[in-house]
């Protein structure tokens, strides 16, 4: 008889598929690998497994214990089921954006969930982070896997993910992409692929709101790329010990729209009936493919988790029509807005080294109210004309002072597909202006009369 002793052996080995519709005019083979195939629907299982079975073999994890860890739904599942299979307790903390599929699911497999706040610092006690750190401390025999920097996760994909897309395509691949959250598919994959050939290109896939594409090219963390963004699983504002950006030679930002929208089309197209970050991870790989892949290449996307998480979210056309990602009308998002403004609304910036006279002369020779403060390519402060005013009057010696000694904070950066109704919520008599930086990565500035002038041309 042939058969399985439990369902963590049903791990990995999951298939490559070659797709034919979404990736039409574009060079090349490109292949999806479909790791909703594993026993919890999603490549998590693997470093779930991975994680555990290096803690019992440290000592760490030892019998009747309780696993811990912050998660966004699909690595709960993985260390559910293993710890299903080996006799272990969880409780998990995930951030309120996640999906309630995802909730409903790891209760179905006996979890306990704790929902936290998602726009909260990682280090503030009520992150999804912290709270699970503080969990790990005060519950006895519990193990604390984390994710984002246990070395086992990366080594869980250099072991068997990467063998498997090098077997599976006889060394022919020559392109590897992947969205990048805690790194460890990317980077524990990448590791194996460029040991076997150096020449393979690694793609990482980044979302709006995440920090890793600028620090990749800069070396730079800045906290100003932070900012809220709907896609689940990719992305961070930390840079996880799994993300080694040596092993991750280019890096594509793709809008929570595109992702949304590519992901609709694996099903209606392909039939892959999978999650939000595999439409991001597709859609940012073709871009890059578009532009680099040959004929003869063959780039390999890793599809991480199945669509039922996401049903009540990117498959429900009301959720999607109410964040403007399906098309109900002429101005949806920050990026229609500019698109309307059709150039006119260059944004105009000031050195925080100039006086406080030159931005009340630049912002009356503009017409503007609000005056974006900056330190070279940096987005440092703001001026706005009615705090400026009052300013004055208290103090008309002011004037010649530098700008950085009454400015206030910078304006909030949005994602370019923030819908209306977001960006009027963000947008306030405190905060009258947002920024948004595009594809092309130039920054926009909008404000409560772009949004009104923009809807009442409709």
């Amino acid at each position: 008889m042939k058969y399985y002793n439990s369902i963590i052996e049903t791990i990995g080995d999951t298939p490559l598929v070659k797709l034919n519709s979404v990736n039409k005019g574009i060079p090349g083979t490109i292949l999806v690998k479909v790791e909703y195939f594993n026993p919890g629907n999603s490549m998590k299982d693997r470093m779930a497994l991975k994680m555990i079975e290096d803690a019992e073999a440290a000592g760490v994890l030892k019998p009747g214990g309780t696993i811990i860890e912050g998660t966004s739904g699909n690595t709960g599942m993985g260390l559910a089921l293993t710890a299903i299979s080996k006799g272990y307790k969880c409780i998990f903390t995930m951030a309120d954006k996640q999906s309630q599929e995802k909730i409903d699911i790891l209760k179905a497999v006996g979890a306990e969930v704790i929902v936290c706040p998602t726009n909260v610092e990682p280090d503030d006690p009520r992150s999804y982070y912290s709270v699970a750190r503080k969990l790990n401390k005060e519950i006895p025999n519990s193990f604390y896997p984390n994710q984002y920097d246990n070395t086992s996760n990366a080594q869980a994909h250099y072991e068997t993910t990467g063998p498997e897309i090098w077997r599976d395509t006889e060394g022919k691949v020559t392109h590897w992409a992947a969205g990048v959250g805690t790194g460890g598919s990317m980077c524990g994959t990448s590791k194996y692929l460029k040991e076997q050939n150096p020449a393979i290109v690694s793609v990482g896939i980044d979302t709006y709101g995440s920090v890793f594409k600028k620090y990749k090219e800069t070396g730079v963390f800045d906290e100003k790329e932070i900012y809220p963004y709907l896609t689940e699983g990719i992305g961070e504002d930390i840079l996880p010990k799994n993300v080694d950006f040596d092993l991750i030679d280019h890096f594509i930002k793709i809008t929570d729209k595109d992702g949304a929208i590519m992901t609709r089309r694996l099903a209606r197209e392909e039939g892959m009936f999978c999650g939000w970050s595999c439409g991001s991870a597709v859609a940012g790989a073709l871009e890059y493919a578009k532009e680099n892949l040959k004929e003869d290449d063959v780039m390999v996307i890793i599809l991480p988790d199945h669509g039922t998480r996401y049903l009540g979210k990117i498959y429900n056309d009301g959720w999607m029509k109410a964040r403007g990602f399906i098309e109900d009308r002429a101005f949806s998002s920050a990026a229609d807005v500019i698109a309307h403004q059709n150039g006119n609304g260059k944004l105009t910036t000031i050195s925080k080294s100039a006086t406080v006279a030159e931005a009340i002369k630049l912002m009356t020779s503009n017409s503007i109210s609000q005056l974006p403060v900056v330190d070279g390519n940096d987005f440092v402060g703001s001026l706005i004309d009615s705090k400026l005013l009052a300013q004055m009057i208290e103090d008309p010696e002011l004037k010649t002072k530098p700008v950085s000694d009454i400015m206030d904070p910078s304006f909030q950066f949005v994602s370019p597909d923030n819908t209306l109704d977001v960006l009027s919520s963000v947008i306030t008599k405190d905060n009258p202006a947002v920024l948004v930086r595009d594809k092309q990565n130039e920054v926009h500035i909008l404000t409560r009369h772009d949004l009104l002038n923009a809807m009442t041309s409709n």
